[in-house]
């Protein structure tokens, strides 16, 4: 596999098709979205390094919304300016919420997707992604047996006592102790903004907490537009994890207000478990279902925009401040304990729900390991490997 080198592809324009093909192929949830962030950004193109990136997924599980939406719009962000983070978001977007208002607009012709059999191939490549992040991660950002008990205690706790929040409470307790037990281990991190004032980010904050704050209170006056505007705003707001913790939400102010039959939410939610992209696409889905409003493309559209635009602003908000705390020795010791943690993370979420629901029988397993081997060891492409994951699984699996 070819190496880009780090200067290329920094236009607005290229990160869009970067991402654009990514959203095309990044199978397997949240998760599997940073594994192939990591092979994208950190192996093949070289943006940042692995310590750097680590810090980006601890700072976006930090922030409501979905996480690997975050990165990704934070490593557009990074490597060209607020128009290239609008660009990388579009791009990872842009596919499955296409193909969630196509469904909504009468696709469900196409029977159960999450059942066929080059939907398990493409479950199966992800478990290999995942693998192969984590096992680079790992090497990197464990190198010693403080920060290896650290993931490993990580991956234990979550496997065993999962709950809402819990992985922002591990990350918050992992930077504790690495602020003192890594004290002096530190070194000096490049940045991840480009000369970025912290001032530059208040405004953005305020406009996210303006959101917050005002769009309830205009609902309240207001007409089915400004109720969904609301409803998904919230949603996008409040919600640590993403991903399928946002369902809770969604389906209290859809289902709950009679907005969309339960039928119909989740034969929409089915769906988007076989899509490529983020799961959050989904409210595409419902704000092309929904009773009220526009509906169709535009209500599509509207619901994923207000879904979004929280989490993006967050990043927008917070970024330069994150750069003034990362140059700080205390908090480059706290980051050295809390990459540590993003390693126990990803080992957990590769046993479960990612391992668990793909690995069921033998073969499966087979499978997923010649395609980890194929990605450690002769640097398959990526894209490569979902197509044949693909067809393997239509015709064998």
């Amino acid at each position: 596999m070819k190496t880009v080198p780090p200067t290329a592809f920094n236009r607005p324009i290229d990160v869009l098709f970067i991402f654009l093909r990514l959203g095309c192929v990044c199978f397997g949830g949240p998760v599997a979205h940073l594994g192939y962030f990591r092979e994208e950004f950190v192996e093949r193109r070289r943006w940042l390094s692995d310590a750097e990136y680590a810090d980006l997924v601890a700072l976006c599980q930090f922030l409501p919304g979905p996480a690997s939406s975050q990165v990704g719009y934070a490593l557009g962000l990074r490597q060209a300016g607020f128009w290239g983070g609008a660009a990388a978001w579009l791009g990872f977007t842009l596919p499955s919420a296409a193909l969630m208002i196509g469904f909504a607009l009468g696709l469900s012709s196409l029977g159960s997707l999450e059942s066929a059999g080059w939907v398990v191939g493409l479950k199966l490549v992800a478990v290999a992604v995942v693998a192969h992040a984590l096992w680079g991660m790992a090497v990197k950002l464990c190198p010693d047996w403080q920060r290896q008990l650290m993931a490993a205690f990580t991956c234990g706790w979550l496997l065993t006592s999962y709950s809402v929040g819990g992985q922002v409470v591990v990350i918050l307790l992992g930077a504790l102790v690495g602020r003192f037990w890594f004290r002096d281990s530190v070194g000096d991190p490049a940045p991840i903004t480009q000369g970025k004032s912290p001032k530059s980010g208040l405004l953005w904050l305020a406009l996210f907490f303006a959101g917050l704050i005002g769009l309830p209170l205009l609902a309240l006056g207001g007409g089915e537009t400004i109720a969904i505007i609301d409803g998904f705003y919230r949603a996008g707001s409040l919600v640590f994890g993403g991903g399928h913790v946002v369902l809770p939400l969604l389906d209290a102010f859809t289902v709950g207000r009679d907005w969309i039959t339960q039928d119909v939410f989740l034969a929409g939610y089915g769906a988007a478990q076989a899509l490529p992209g983020p799961l959050f696409a989904f409210t595409a889905f419902l704000g092309s279902s929904v009773s009220i409003g526009p509906g169709g493309v535009g209500g599509g559209v509207l619901a994923l925009v207000a879904t979004y635009v929280p989490s993006l602003l967050l990043i927008l908000g917070l970024m330069p401040y994150w750069d003034r705390l990362r140059a700080m020795p205390a908090a480059q010791a706290a980051l050295l304990g809390a990459n540590a943690i993003v390693v126990g993370l990803l080992a957990a979420a590769l046993v479960n729900p990612i391992g668990i629901h793909a690995l069921t029988e033998p073969l499966r397993l087979v499978f997923a390991a010649i395609a980890f081997a194929a990605l450690k060891f002769t640097k398959f492409p990526v894209w490569a490997l979902v197509g044949v994951g693909a067809v393997v699984g239509q015709v064998v699996l």
